[in-house]
């Protein structure tokens, strides 16, 4: 009986001794890279990994990867996935100034980005400056970061995002761009600055196709020429058809200014690119943004005949010194899509329209139906157009408490289905507004 005891505890000490050591596998861990390190050495603080490559390889669930100073020319591609409990982040070191450089990669696939996460989960990126990616290629897409597969519970945080540039007449460039292939929940874009990009047809930060429950928040984005930040539907990005579409997400206190195409080789002389676009978005707030001196300011609408940007809620936002117009809803032709169920409310949208273009504060496109507008304070330029309106396609929608200021000496104008009033009394008859 004596041996079989002791037998029993060895067992028992050593299965203890086994647990201990799986779980201890499964503790936080930290890499550490330097431009001074080794990718033989173990990664620690004090003998860092050289390369991103190395450390992806290395960082599992729970990791936190630790980049030192200095510039790295190479490209990051996230190869495993964290868990709710244990997330996988990439961040600089302290305060380290990180830059991930394009400079020395040669573009020559489709698709060329300088961070790339794809079906991968729980990650978050944080602190880099990600710069200098450049194609001469209409074939060729260059990226800061691009999310795609069925990514989900991915983080983008404090990054800046500069210098990513389309050289082909028609060619494409993004500064974030996510894409849902696949089904994507929680989306983070967090206290990013994205500026100085050119894009070509595409947009500074871009979600698309089937992404689910997202926050954009407090980014920067300025000092680009196409759109700022666009929320985009129908295009056939998803796997899935019934699904593919931006929705159930936030745009809040986000500052974006200096959005134009003008002179952008995709659309020539056009002021068409919104500071902030839902093109086929559904259920999402925009609140609290600042956009000005763009082309317009805030837009929705679907470009996709017979879709829409539904159940939009334009909130709380400050709109003004924008080229062409405040906000605009519906589609910009027949041959798109529009606006429907949609809320635009205690907004201030003040001195739009600066290059004379009649588009006014507020343009009321084709095909919008059922949306309420109310509470909003609307200040005219010199075009003295408070509301746009040239469609006739225009059903069911409701106008109270606004309010129009107009230039001391000067009358106002609406314009409601393509016919022009300058008194407020008949604007209202003629819109069944209760203003």
């Amino acid at each position: 009986m004596k041996k079989i005891f002791t037998i029993l505890i060895i067992i028992m000490t050593a299965t203890t001794i086994f647990a201990v050591d799986q779980y201890e596998t499964n503790e936080p861990k930290s890499i550490y890279v330097s431009v001074d390190g080794n990718d033989a050495f173990d990664g620690s603080n004090t003998h860092p990994f050289r390369t991103l490559k190395k450390a992806a390889s290395e960082a599992k669930a729970g990791t936190t990867v630790y980049v030192k100073e200095g510039t790295y020319h190479e490209q990051l591609l996230i190869t495993h996935s964290g868990t709710k409990s244990n997330p996988i982040t990439f961040t600089n070191y302290k305060q380290d100034k990180v830059i991930l450089s394009g400079k020395n990669i040669n573009v020559n696939d489709d698709d060329t980005s300088l961070i790339t996460i794809r079906d991968q989960d729980h990650i978050t990126i944080r602190g880099f400056t990600i710069q200098d990616l450049t194609t001469n290629s209409t074939d060729e897409t260059v990226m800061g970061i691009y999310v795609t597969g069925s990514s989900s519970h991915i983080t983008l945080e404090n990054n800046h995002v500069q210098r990513i540039r389309t050289l082909a007449d028609d060619g494409n460039a993004h500064g974030i761009a996510i894409y849902g292939t696949g089904a994507m929940k929680n989306i983070r874009v967090i206290h990013n600055t994205v500026e100085k990009l050119i894009l070509g047809a595409s947009e500074a930060i871009v979600l698309n196709g089937n992404i689910d429950v997202f926050t954009i928040e407090r980014n920067t984005v300025r000092n680009n020429n196409n759109i700022g930040i666009d929320l985009i539907g129908y295009e056939g990005v998803a796997k899935d058809k019934n699904a593919d579409y931006v929705r159930n997400g936030t745009v809040v206190d986000n500052l974006v200014y200096n959005i134009s195409s003008y002179g952008n080789p995709a659309y020539g002389h056009e002021y068409s690119a919104a500071g902030i676009y839902i093109d086929g978005g559904k259920d999402i707030l925009l609140e609290n943004n600042t956009v000005y001196e763009s082309d317009i300011g805030i837009e929705a609408t679907s470009e996709h005949k017979k879709k829409y940007a539904e159940q939009i809620e334009i909130s709380n936002n400050r709109i003004y010194d924008n080229f062409y117009t405040g906000i605009s809803i519906g589609g910009y032709d027949h041959r798109r899509g529009g606006t429907k169920d949609s809320t635009i409310s205690h907004n201030i949208l003040y001195r739009n329209d600066t290059k004379g273009l009649n588009g006014g504060q507020l343009l009321l496109q084709h095909d919008v139906t059922n949306n309420l507008i109310e509470k909003n304070t609307l200040t005219t330029s010199p075009s003295r157009i408070f509301i746009a309106n040239y469609f006739t396609t225009n059903e069911g929608n409701v106008l109270k408490e606004n309010v129009y200021d107009k230039e001391e000496g000067n009358h106002g104008i609406w314009i409601w289905k393509n016919k022009e009033y300058t008194r407020l009394s008949t604007f209202k008859t003629a819109s069944h507004s209760d203003e």
